[in-house]
């Protein structure tokens, strides 16, 4: 089976990875929106978390990364909840980190086991702090990081298709780590990176309508009307939810059409979203 991407290319994977692509927890992630709730007010930004994983194994294989930095590349966002981070805003979690906290009970609940199992696998291949390709703290590159970076910035349309192809063709590895072949390149994404985050992410319109969404979220929860586990379904069934009670839904309404938006205080929203800066490393540097 031949797997496409827009920015990296066609490949013909591994048995494991196909099985694993088409398992109920990897395709879900085709139904959570990789921008949380901003499909709300800016229907044309859809991309999914699914569109994401499959880019991440597909740059991480394009790097040279090993079968199994592959497969955890694949399913690292497995456990995000509907909405992406949008429930970390409803739970509080300032790290941003709850799908992170629930990976492993995710994974365990899942096909996915067995389908490792099945090819010579465990599940403790998902969490190897080898994976330099995959995952690297900030302000270093990693495919996770670039991966959500091109494809942001090209939905949202700072960025066309014959950049991301440039940029993607000038990066290589040192050290068992993603770098950029030129300063030409580093800056590049410097620029764009910050870019993203000041347009994009801190777009007054998103900001409002995530955290407008994650307060309906949280007092459906509060009601009754949505239970935990419900979040750890995808978008179409938790809004479905919402919909079916009156209240919940006629709020939503007004979450689309940006009611109450000019009142809404844009500087205590916009301290939910980290600072983030990128510093490549250009290969051959000292």
């Amino acid at each position: 089976m031949i797997v496409s991407d827009i920015f990296y290319g066609n490949f013909e994977l591994e048995d494991i990875l196909i099985d694993l692509i088409l398992s109920e927890p990897v395709q879900r992630l085709k139904n959570v929106h990789q921008g949380g709730a901003i499909f709300l007010v800016s229907p044309n930004i859809g991309h999914s978390r699914y569109e994401h994983s499959i880019g991440v194994l597909l740059l991480v294989r394009k790097l040279g990364g090993s079968l199994e930095e592959q497969i955890a590349a694949l399913l690292h966002d497995v456990s995000h909840t509907a909405f992406s981070h949008v429930i970390d805003y409803v739970l509080q979690h300032k790290g941003e980190d709850y799908h992170e906290q629930i990976f492993e009970e995710v994974i365990a609940n899942s096909t996915i086991p067995s389908i490792l199992a099945k090819n010579g696998f465990s599940t403790s291949l998902l969490q190897d702090p080898k994976y330099t390709l995959l995952e690297m703290p900030l302000p270093a590159l990693c495919a996770d990081r670039i991966d959500y970076t091109i494809r942001d910035l090209y939905h949202f349309g700072l960025i066309n298709i014959v950049d991301a192809h440039e940029f993607i063709n000038e990066l290589g590895i040192q050290d068992g780590k993603i770098g950029v072949r030129n300063e030409m390149a580093a800056s590049w994404i410097i620029s764009k990176y910050i870019q993203l985050n000041n347009a994009y992410f801190r777009k007054p319109e998103h900001i409002f309508v995530n955290t407008k969404l994650a307060e309906l979220i949280a007092l459906g929860l509060e009601k009754g009307i949505l239970i935990l586990t419900d979040l750890w379904k995808d978008d179409p069934t938790v809004l479905a939810i919402i919909k079916s009670d009156p209240f919940l839904n006629s709020a939503l309404e007004k979450i689309k059409s940006l009611q109450d938006f000019k009142s809404f205080s844009e500087s205590r929203a916009g301290k939910i979203f980290k600072e983030r800066v990128l510093k490549p490393m250009v290969i051959g540097s000292t």
